[in-house]
């Protein structure tokens, strides 16, 4: 192998070790993000309302699929083994079994579901729509754990699961179609897997 060779295979190494670096780094930073919007939050029983699937929806658009399911895997990770995370502070696995499980065991699907939709297209209508889906998934698994651990009656759970939502994360949902569309479409510096 010649030195022209090397200097090149060198380069690569390097700037593949720099995405890794980057890519884990970005992950890091919005599963703590998540863990930030668990403490904006209203309380409200079984559910609270919180800022965390904003946050959720950004995490698959500006990280791609795979990246963005790894970062909210490291947040519900990070609260079960401990970490103050979830929302009012919780914290353990009984958290993913109790009424709010459901929503949360969704986070990765719907991040990885809003990483691979946007990517289609471009446009902020798209965007709206693939993170329509994305809060789709997060509230039909949501109220599925929350009829079987605590109403026991669907209309109930959809009332209070999936219902009681929508205006807060309709809110939710136009800030982060319009705050991804606007960013990708001037800085699209977030690395993910198909770099």
């Amino acid at each position: 192998m010649n030195s022209v060779s090397k200097l090149s295979l060198t380069k690569v190494l390097i700037r593949s070790q720099q995405s890794v670096s980057a890519q884990i780094a970005w992950m890091a930073l919005f599963a703590a993000a998540t863990a930030l919007g668990a403490r904006i939050e209203i309380a409200h029983q079984p559910v609270p309302y919180t800022m965390q699937t904003l946050v959720v929806l950004l995490a698959g658009a500006f990280l791609g699929p795979r990246n963005g399911a790894i970062s909210q895997l490291l947040y519900l990770s990070a609260g079960v083994l401990g970490a103050p995370v979830f929302a009012a502070g919780g914290f353990g696995i009984a958290k993913l079994f109790g009424p709010t499980g459901g929503y949360l065991l969704a986070f990765p699907v719907a991040a990885a579901l809003v990483g691979y939709l946007v990517r289609k297209r471009k446009s902020l209508l798209w965007s709206f729509s693939s993170m329509a889906m994305g809060l789709l998934v997060i509230f039909a698994s949501g109220t599925a754990q929350l009829y079987a651990v605590y109403f026991q009656d669907w209309a109930e759970a959809f009332g209070a699961g999936f219902l009681m939502f929508s205006w807060w994360d309709a809110i939710k949902l136009s800030a982060a179609a319009m705050t991804y569309h606007e960013v990708a479409k001037r800085w699209p510096i977030v690395p993910n897997e198909s770099e």
